[in-house]
């Protein structure tokens, strides 16, 4: 009996030896305690209960509003952060590696855990600060890098400078529902183009930190602005009506919608406080 019970053991051994030799070493999820620089957000488009926060660390993963992760063992800063519309696995990023330098434009098949560069962009490596991937046409994306906008139309491969802006972006965001439309938060106020980057006209003065898009009705937008704070508009920015929330006197940076339940809205501070909304962003909860 003892022999069985020993044989027992050492067959689990080796079953879990082989099951742990075919992962791949580096899908790592890190438990950590806090987030740290954050420079992107997004839900996950298959299950609302896993949040992603791009940082000047890496990226991390927040499950089930508890549970804070570091994705991988990258600790490559993150400047610009997009994921894939339809697909989880799928994300592409830009920056700065940890050791230095510029990272170009990269993609992740394997939600986040690796990376692998696609292209340099123009005059690159680009560290695109700003970056959108259109919902409507994944291979459409947009990149900020030193004063141009930069678009590719083949998934990242090949880029052309499509504006030499002469504003700073802090933010871009696609149109969910026309690929030619895509909106642009800087310090010289929010701005659109509805001719995918090439002319862009003014929709708020001032400075404009966010601005997210509602994935069922493009004509719903919400931003934070230096001159109406939290606003929300339902006619594609032509009007705005502010919303009666200070985030404790933080400034919102990033926003994101859950493509499944999009009544539900989260915002990330300058100071790295998480706040959520499940009303369409009339109310906030700070979660963490």
């Amino acid at each position: 009996m003892k022999k069985l019970i020993i044989g027992g053991l050492i067959v689990i051994g080796a079953i879990t030896g082989i099951i742990a030799q075919s992962l791949p070493k580096n899908e790592n999820l890190m438990p950590v305690n806090e987030i740290t620089h954050g420079h992107g957000l997004s839900v996950d488009v298959a299950d609302s209960d896993k949040v992603y926060i791009a940082t000047h660390h890496g990226l991390l993963l927040l499950q089930n509003e508890k549970e804070l992760y570091q994705v991988g063992d990258s600790k490559d800063d993150y400047m610009g952060f997009s994921p894939h519309p339809t697909s989880s696995k799928i994300f592409f990023s830009s920056g700065h590696p940890s050791t230095g330098g510029n990272i170009g434009f990269q993609k992740s098949i394997d939600g986040g855990f690796n990376w692998e560069k696609v292209s340099d962009g123009v005059g690159g490596p680009v560290d695109f600060h700003a970056m959108a991937v259109s919902p409507v046409n994944p291979d459409l994306i947009f990149g900020w890098y030193r004063g141009a906008l930069q678009r590719s139309t083949d998934g990242g491969k090949n880029w052309e400078v499509v504006n030499n802006t002469n504003f700073v972006t802090v933010g871009l965001t696609a149109d969910p529902k026309d690929e030619n439309i895509v909106y642009a938060a800087s310090p010289q106020g929010l701005m659109v183009s509805k001719n995918q980057g090439k002319d862009w006209s003014f929709l708020l003065d001032g400075f404009v930190s966010t601005i997210v898009i509602n994935p069922q009705d493009s004509q719903k937008l919400i931003s934070f602005s230096e001159k109406l704070k939290l606003a929300r508009s339902i006619d594609g920015g032509k009007n705005w009506e502010p919303v009666d929330e200070s985030f404790d006197g933080e400034i919102p940076l990033h926003a994101a919608f859950d493509t499944q339940k999009p009544e539900v809205i989260y915002t990330l501070t300058e100071k790295n406080s998480l706040y959520k909304s499940t009303d369409s962003g009339i109310t906030w909860n700070k979660i963490r």
